[in-house]
């Protein structure tokens, strides 16, 4: 019986940090060390972080890579265990993705990324080349420091594994695990028994489950044992790293680490039993037959054994019951994880957020909410780095901590409600009592004065003073004087986000929040350089309809009473007065639901629809509900508003990714921003289709039957929404 024991790690990396990144790489290999494991894997690209972009462009970036893995061997880290640490390396002038792998000071093999990320929010061909050579180990020079440290003059270079007495072993990295022709698959048939995955894998909503799914099905086809290890936390941008370490063998998860948690370092180990896999695959007679005949794998040669023969008390890790969070979960945990990196590591004293009472400012207090609750219960685990955070964060004195979330968010958190003769009492009080029930400091400031004063100087300019539509206004007017109100509390609550801490004697500044959603964003409703503008956006990439969800749920296990209140609310943006007869009301405004907006978010990022195969899509999905003639009406009246604003993307405040079908311009949705609105060529084309089955009159008459048997029929052909949402086929049910 081989029995070997094997960690592998979720680290909170800082892009550019390297002495953070240094410093959470050595606390990892010792933890694993001291739990007896003899092979550590960590995450990709662990010692500069993931998130470096265009400094992996510069010459420094890889030489401080270098200095810190020489620190590692140098320091007797790598004593009597197997790492792979993840750094990038020249060879030749071409930079590539690597995994170093050192035991006993020296380095073994230095393993290149094959298949490279280069989609959605990655653009790793920007500054990395893929390793194409799959029938060799080539000698790498080693820099001049690192040869006296390890007294190699070279290493193999490549694809291939590790061959030792007992055990062999290869790496897969990241995206290598999604992929069709994944390398584990020869590796497996030429025996190699040990996969090591350093993974740089973004959180995004209901996504974990294909990365748990993708690790039980590698073990489960070729049999072994996947270790898998992943960044988690905020490196420096607008995405979150959530970690989920895990160890899977012949198919099933043995261990899995936290999704979200405010910890730096994450180690999670399991003892495996290597016969086992041995005999799992020897029982599959497929997997006999194409390993008769494979292809063969470069391997090295390494006179050293890691495992351990059996002993009283040694018993293999059994499968766990993987731990899924529900979505309303991950809003939770996700965005308020981002938060408490993003706070620690800008030196900001807290967080300014406008509150409106609506859903969305809501939403955005709950989760600063929860960020405080996540670091009351982490100081109460003997978290000694949270608690030196929170200490300074707080600026508490002789001794002092938080103890309770209430007290620590009255500390770094602002509220301000800036209403106006257009706002409710149900608004205000609404937001005065999340105020209370999360902890703020809450402020109710009137901009009444500041409105008044701003059309007084422009009636004394021009000679006119503009009116509401409800009051005989035009529509110019009535868009002009909303905007006036919603870009005062822009330049309020910076002002007081800069003065507030002097005002109660603290140093530093807050960060002020923004709190528009990714469907206001994809329809442009939204004001530029309005409250939406912010320093960051917690929900900017989530969806209305996860967000009132989300709402329900942290009512009850946020304990947030109220919000339940602002739930069942319409939204409003409360810009305009309030009469008998007119009450202003989001959907109303844009001429479309939100839910009808996530819709049309999914069909044209996800399903890369423009106008004709959205109406098209949606004339399948939506028959017997709409004619076609009146889904053309909807798909112009989206794509013409999306055209009209779209130059508001490109000033949206960064947002914490969570949705695949956010409209941030800056990394994630690349399209241009000045469009023909009048998009006169789809347009006709949607008319003209619009119009022949209208004279059809068959999709009037369709049946639920018929609706059913064409969604099958276009799902099977990979052309309809069968994939829209997990649970779904059809894109209306909004998920």
């Amino acid at each position: 019986m081989r029995l070997l024991r094997v960690a592998t790690c979720n680290l909170n990396q800082w892009a550019m940090d390297f002495d953070t990144n240094l410093r959470n790489v050595k606390e990892s290999i010792a933890r694993a060390k001291a739990a007896g494991a003899a092979v550590r894997v960590g995450p990709e690209l662990e010692l500069t972080g993931y998130g470096c972009e265009d400094h992996f462009l510069e010459q420094d970036t890889a030489a401080h890579a270098w200095e810190c893995l020489k620190d590692i061997l140098s320091s007797g880290d790598t004593d009597g265990i197997l790492c792979s640490i993840g750094m990038p390396v020249i060879f030749k002038s071409v930079r590539y993705n690597c995994q170093v792998f050192c035991l006993n000071s020296k380095i073994v093999m230095i393993r290149p990324k094959i298949s490279l990320a280069n989609d959605g929010n990655y653009r790793e061909f920007r500054w990395f080349s893929a390793w194409t050579f799959k029938d060799e180990l080539v000698d790498f020079q080693l820099p001049g420091d690192i040869s006296e440290v390890t007294s190699q003059d070279t290493v193999p270079f490549g694809y291939g594994y590790i061959q030792f007495l007992d055990v062999s072993l290869a790496a897969e990295t990241c995206e290598e695990l999604f992929t069709a022709n994944a390398p584990r698959i020869n590796l497996a048939l030429n025996g190699v028994e040990v996969f090591v995955n350093a993974s740089g894998s973004h959180h995004q909503l209901r996504k974990l489950s294909l990365r748990i799914d993708s690790m039980r099905n590698a073990t489960l086809s070729c049999g072994g044992v996947y270790m898998y290890a992943n960044h988690q936390g905020c490196d420096g941008g607008r995405l979150y790293y959530d970690g989920c370490c895990c160890i899977a063998v012949n198919g099933d998860v043995v261990a899995q680490g936290s999704q979200f948690s405010l910890k730096d370092v994450e180690v999670l180990d399991a003892l495996v039993d290597l016969d086992a896999v041995s005999s799992y695959r020897a029982s599959v007679s497929s997997f006999r037959e194409q390993a008769s005949h494979r292809t063969n794998v470069p391997f090295v040669k390494v006179p050293y054994k890691l495992c351990k023969t059996f002993q009283s008390g040694m018993v293999p890790t059994g499968p766990v019951e993987v731990m899924y969070h529900c979505p309303e979960e991950e809003i939770a945990f996700g965005p308020s994880c981002w938060l408490w990196d993003y706070l620690r590591r800008s030196r900001a004293s807290g967080f300014l957020l406008p509150l409106s009472g609506g859903a969305d400012s809501s939403s955005v207090a709950a989760i600063v909410g929860c960020m405080c609750q996540l670091v009351i219960k982490d100081i109460a685990n003997g978290d000694e780095q949270v608690k030196a955070d929170a200490i300074r964060i707080g600026q508490y004195k002789d001794g002092e901590f938080p103890k309770d979330s209430r007290e620590l968010s009255k500390r770094l958190f602002y509220t301000v409600y800036m209403g106006t003769e257009n706002s409710s009492e149900d608004t205000r009080s609404r937001a005065k009592r999340l105020a209370e029930e999360v902890g703020s400091f809450h402020l109710d400031v009137p901009i009444d004065s500041i409105v008044s004063a701003l059309l007084s100087l422009f009636e004394r300019l021009t000679g006119k003073r503009p009116r509401y539509k409800v009051d005989g206004g035009s529509d110019t007017e009535n868009l002009g004087l909303q905007n006036i109100q919603a870009r005062i509390r822009m330049v309020l609550a910076f002002m007081m986000a800069s003065l507030m801490p002097w005002v109660h004697n603290k140093s530093g500044f807050y960060l002020v929040l923004g709190s528009s959603n990714v469907d206001e964003g994809l329809r442009g409703y939204l004001t530029k350089y309005d409250c939406s503008s912010a320093d960051i956006n917690p929900i900017g990439s989530v969806s209305k309809q996860d967000l009132r969800a989300f709402l329900r749920w942290a009512a009850i296990h946020l304990q947030y009473s109220s919000l339940a209140e602002v739930e069942a609310a319409p939204p409003t943006a409360e810009l305009e007065p309030i009469r008998a007869n007119y009450n202003q009301l989001d959907e109303v405004d844009m001429g479309m639901t939100y839910e009808e907006l996530s819709i049309y978010g999914r069909l044209r990022k996800i399903f890369r629809c423009g106008p004709v195969s959205m109406f098209q899509n949606l004339c399948h999905s939506w028959c017997g509900k709409l004619s076609p003639s009146e889904v053309a009406d909807k798909v112009k009246h989206f794509f013409k508003y999306y055209a009209i604003n779209r130059h508001k993307m490109t000033v949206l405040t960064p947002s914490y990714h969570a949705e695949s079908y956010s409209p941030e311009d800056n990394r994630f949705d690349l399209r241009q921003f000045l469009y023909n609105s009048r998009w006169p060529y789809q347009f006709r084309k949607i008319d003209e289709l619009a119009q022949e089955m209208d004279k059809d009159g068959k999709w009037e008459k369709c049946t639920e039957g018929e609706l059913r048997k064409r969604k099958g029929i276009r799902s099977a052909q990979g052309g309809g929404m069968g994939v829209v949402a997990a649970g779904s086929a059809d894109p209306s049910a909004g998920l």
